[in-house]
């Protein structure tokens, strides 16, 4: 019988209705200290009702010296728990299942946000970075693994689902993997398996303070689409090695903002040739690892999700800019599998998230104020 994409799936013990996948996306609707909003658990709510197997959280720094971006959502002290226990009922209470992603943004954050000089692995100059950052000490780096750790115990107190590490899109933790952000002298530099050591702290801190019986995740950069930087050999060994540890899924992307038109958030996603421009990565670690592969980038339409199902090169589809516009695409590709998602990939919902009203289709918005009765 042939794979749909509407089959029942598990990533660890978590049962999923289907193998779509709301990708992570900052929404810019929390507040300045990082706490839920009503609006923000609105938005989760029709994401739940829309039919997605699984939502993946907006980035959620776990220290206050890795928020990027203003409204982004916080999980590094006690206080954010209650705000974070409203938005999984919120989900639940709709059927759905969610899992919170873990970030620290390292360089790609800047004084003005935190505070504070940001931190990388060593101070190379990284044309990526906002400000000049400094380099981590060994004391910074068993703090923030630490910090990991510590939010994985939240999010599982919150009761959500599972967590996801962003290892990607040039965050601290791709930083420490990549040779271009990374020219340590010691045990955290040098050849990838000293790379990996960061990351492996890290799901160790998190895999400790959540148990074995619940969901680890990663979003993992299979390539840096930079020169000098991680190459897709090096996305697959570093997959192998997250499974030999215990990781339950990888969410394959690619690319950084410094990575110019390879970025991880490609516009002009205009015919099906230039849907899922992961899915080489995706099938590339798909071949070597025994664990659920989602892929990300670029997915609008049923028969191209369908297509890469049926070849073998991912397990999950994840994808977030068509459920900005549409948050019940899962429900209308059920019923209409010729369905092409209405996203046209201008990236104008992120513009309002800048100002602070929080992302949303500014297309639909124009269209709808145009229908609207002039008085």
């Amino acid at each position: 019988m042939e794979k749909s994409l509407f089959d029942k799936i598990q990533i660890g013990n978590i049962n999923l209705n289907n193998r779509l996948v709301r990708s992570a996306t900052w929404e810019g609707l929390c507040d300045s200290e990082g706490n839920v909003t009503s609006k923000l658990i609105d938005l989760y709510r029709r994401l739940a009702r829309g039919g997605v197997g699984l939502i993946i959280t907006g980035y959620s720094y776990v220290r206050e010296d890795g928020k990027q971006l203003a409204g982004k959502m916080g999980i590094c002290n006690a206080g954010h728990l209650p705000g974070l226990k409203q938005l999984t009922e919120a989900v639940h209470q709709e059927g759905g299942v969610i899992f919170c992603q873990l970030v620290h943004a390292g360089g790609q954050t800047s004084s003005k946000v935190i505070g504070s000089q940001p931190m990388v692995p060593s101070a190379t100059g990284f044309t990526g970075y906002l400000d000049t950052p400094r380099e981590m000490t060994l004391e910074d780096i068993r703090a923030i693994v630490m910090a990991f750790g510590d939010a994985a115990k939240r999010a599982k107190q919150a009761g959500f689902d599972g967590v996801q590490l962003h290892g990607a899109h040039g965050y601290l933790i791709n930083q420490f993997l990549t040779p271009l952000c990374n020219q340590r002298q010691d045990a955290y530099g040098g050849n990838l398996a000293n790379r990996m050591k960061f990351l492996e702290e890290v799901f160790a801190a998190v895999r400790s303070a959540v148990g074995t019986d619940y969901p680890v995740t990663i979003k993992l950069t299979a390539t840096d689409h930079l020169e000098g930087g991680l190459q897709p050999e090096d996305g697959v060994a570093i997959a192998k090695r997250l499974e030999e540890l215990g990781i339950d899924a990888i969410e394959v992307s690619s690319g950084m903002a410094a990575s110019g038109a390879m970025n991880p958030v490609r516009q002009r996603i205009d015919a099906p040739e230039k849907q899922a421009y992961n899915a080489e990565f995706a099938r590339m670690i798909k071949n070597a690892v025994h664990i659920p592969v989602i892929v990300v980038g670029g997915l609008r339409t049923c028969n191209v999700l369908q297509k890469l199902l049926r070849q073998g090169g991912a397990d999950l589809f994840a994808f977030s800019r068509p459920l900005i516009r549409e948050p019940n695409l899962p429900e209308i590709w059920f019923k209409d599998g010729g369905y092409a998602a209405t996203c046209i990939s201008c990236n104008g919902c992120f513009k309002p998230g800048l100002k602070g009203d929080g992302i949303y289709c500014i297309i639909d918005k124009i269209a709808a104020e145009n229908r609207a009765p002039q008085i």
